[in-house]
């Protein structure tokens, strides 16, 4: 059956593709072919409505509550705004025009309200909060007592046990922060798709790499500059810029442009949003009986308290600083001896740092990328879940699943058996309207629900495409983050359990990162390199003594990369620790740092007036710290393929995917990990890991 709906401002009724269940192969597909830009949001009003019909029913039910008639009720309720959700998704970070901002600034404080309404609804809690007292002593399964705590603790920390007063002022605090939130990262995007350095004249190009000045020509066809060269505002182009460009004055240039996103004193400016971010998370953290919004948001995590954070973050800050004094000794001794009469500054840092790369270990980037083809690097993720999964991936002809962009590839995934897993899309390159940076979604969650539903993942980048025939070459940091990314989306596809909230990557989110972290690591092991890593010209592999040249070069510039990140997530993790207290974001950023004392040639990996991960929602605030703690679970899992048969240990990787990978949330994550590793994970592993002393 169709759905039809009214469109706001229209006089007719418009068949609206998204109202409908999924059709075609694979249990069914979004028909992004018959989408347009139109239908979502009476979309989105079609299945919030839905979904409050679908809640009030379970509330109202006369009689006593149980497990199947609340709990799994609940799971069967916004099937309808779950599918128009995940197309939704893809239009906001992917085809996000000017169009689809404006509905998601209406959308994203409706969005919040009517979520409130659910956790908020008095008579559906009575019957959670009934269900999950007397779990134990049900009959229930583990998974199904899981499930029951998972709900109960969301709608408490959501506010489903205050009083009626202060629930309708935590709904008018979410709506504002949804509000902000949308505003926060269109104003990057804005900055991003916005500025770009042109580049005109052959010179400025001096010291850049064939593969850099070919994107950078790409890049400059497509914003209306042909014949010219474009460095746009992303880290996909300015990392490479700031590494291999000779120029200081370009470098100093795109560094700037880069760094001051967010923050121009502009209409694009994000700092006064931050500051009333800030004010409206402590006060619902207050609201919800924390002491501040940090203690909130790891209240339900693997670390537990700030507290616990902080004092893993600060245990490498130490050493990570001391290893940046001499990398930077490094670098400056380098600079004096070219002759060059500077003094190391944050624009100076990657292009020194290749040069003292190439002066101790005789490597040089430049000399890796041509062997770093990004359909090569495809080819590897398949080899790599076949070896360790048993996992097969076959294309899906173009014309069977409909896309959202002619960038956007499909294949389906298949068990050794030969049945049918689910599939996974890829969307690999940057264009206007996309959110920079890589990450991995969900279309549809497995689960065995009423039914087998087989999930549909997304992996999508910001890699520069090669001129027209030409391979897309991508540097060692991009192929790394392809593995890490490709590592969330086994996590989805290797999902086992029965119920949909408890499926895939819905875990805590410093547990999400050890997956995909792990899997980084078999991008550089010998079996993957002597494959896949062929030059884009004559075909050969990477040589021998090049791989062993990576391999000795692993931990160079560790103090650079961990003082980037750590200085980003402790900024986070203090920022939100002030509580009530007013907050310039421009004055604390540099204040803490101070305190810290930062090395002054770094600046941190996300400033805060760009800061997305904490700022463009709630998901990684307070949280940024994630990808260390979980860190600390992949340096030690790693050690126990090491210290078995190596990165190809069949009986390891058979335990890493029935105790981590297939089993979603069904249990507390640390029981997941004891259940493959055999023990706690400590920091030992991760000094180890990064090149510092324990």
């Amino acid at each position: 059956m169709t759905h039809s709906t009214r469109i706001p401002g229209r006089n007719s009724l418009l068949d609206n593709p998204m109202l409908d269940p999924w059709a075609g192969p694979y249990g069914g597909v979004p028909p992004f072919d018959r989408i347009a830009v139109g239908h979502l949001q009476p979309a989105l009003e079609a299945g919030m409505a839905e979904q409050l019909e679908e809640i009030a029913a379970i509330a109202s039910n006369p009689a006593p509550a149980t497990f199947a008639n609340t709990i799994a009720a609940m799971e069967r309720t916004g099937r309808l705004l779950d599918r128009v959700n995940a197309v939704y998704g893809v239009y906001t970070s992917t085809l996000n025009d000017t169009t689809v901002q404006a509905i998601e600034r209406e959308m994203a404080p409706r969005l919040a309200a009517f979520s409130d309404q659910i956790t908020q609804n008095a008579a559906l809690f009575a019957r959670i909060a009934s269900v999950y007292a007397t779990r134990e002593q049900a009959g229930l399964t583990s998974e199904q007592q899981r499930l029951t705590w998972l709900y109960y603790t969301d709608f408490v920390r959501a506010g489903a046990q205050l009083d009626a007063f202060t629930k309708q002022r935590l709904s008018a605090i979410n709506q504002r922060l949804a509000t902000l939130f949308t505003q926060f990262s269109q104003n990057i995007l804005g900055d991003e798709d916005g500025q770009a350095l042109i580049l005109k004249d052959i010179g400025d190009l001096d010291g850049l790499p064939e593969s850099v000045r070919t994107g950078a020509a790409v890049e400059a066809e497509h914003r209306g500059h042909p014949g010219c060269w474009a460095i746009s505002n992303t880290r996909s182009s300015v990392e490479p810029f700031l590494t291999f460009s000779s120029r200081r004055d370009l470098r100093d240039q795109v560094w700037r442009s880069f760094v001051h996103r967010g923050d121009n004193n502009d209409a694009r400016d994000n700092k006064a949003l931050v500051t009333e971010i800030l004010s409206l998370r402590a006060e619902r953290a207050r609201l919800l009986g924390f002491a501040t919004h940090a203690h909130w948001r790891l209240d339900n995590q693997m670390a537990k308290t700030p507290e616990r954070a902080l004092e893993l973050m600060l245990a490498l800050w130490s050493p990570a600083t001391a290893r940046v004094r001499e990398e930077v000794a490094d670098m400056q001794a380098l600079a004096d001896l070219a002759g060059h009469a500077l003094e190391i500054e944050p624009w100076d840092y990657r292009f020194y740092a290749e040069h003292v790369r190439k002066q101790k270990f005789d490597l040089d980037a430049a000399e890796v990328k041509p062997y770093l083809q990004l359909e090569k690097l495809r080819e590897s993720l398949f080899f790599v879940a076949h070896d360790l999964f048993g996992l097969r991936f076959s294309p899906v002809d173009p014309g069977q699943v409909p896309v959202c962009h002619p960038d956007v590839r499909v294949w389906e995934v298949q068990d050794g058996t030969g049945k049918h897993v689910g599939l996974w899309y890829f969307d690999p390159y940057a264009r206007a309207g996309k959110v920079s940076g890589a990450w991995m979604s969900e279309y549809r969650r497995q689960h065995r629900f009423d039914g087998d539903s087989t999930p549909i993942v997304s992996n999508n980048a910001n890699f520069v495409p090669g001129r027209p025939g030409e391979p897309a070459l991508v540097s060692w940091e991009d192929a790394t983050t392809l593995f890490h990314e490709f590592g969330h989306a086994l996590h989805g596809l290797l999902s086992n359990v029965n119920y949909p909230s408890l499926s895939g990557t819905s875990v805590p989110r410093d547990f999400v990162e050890f997956p995909s972290q792990l899997l980084e690591h078999w991008l550089a092991t010998p079996e993957v390199l002597a494959r896949y890593a062929l030059h884009f010209e004559t075909g050969e592999p990477i040589p021998s003594a090049l791989v062993a040249k990576i391999e000795r070069a692993r931990n160079f510039n560790q103090g650079f990369g961990t003082v980037e990140y750590l200085a980003s997530a402790l900024i986070d993790m203090k920022l939100h620790l002030e509580g009530s207290n007013s907050i310039d974001p421009g004055i604390f950023e540099r204040e803490t740092l101070a305190s810290l004392a930062m090395p002054r040639e770094i600046v941190m990996r996300h400033r805060t007036p760009q800061f997305n991960h904490v700022f463009s929602g709630d998901g990684y605030s307070a949280g940024y710290y994630s990808y260390l703690w979980a860190d600390t679970l992949t340096a030690d899992a790693w050690e126990a393929f090491t210290e078995g048969r190596g990165p190809w240990d069949r009986d390891v990787a058979a335990r890493l995917k029935e105790q981590v990978f297939t089993r979603g949330n069904t249990q507390d994550p640390l029981t997941a990990y004891r259940a493959f590793r055999g023990k706690d994970p400590g920091v030992a592993a991760l000094m180890r890991k990064r090149g510092f002393p324990a």
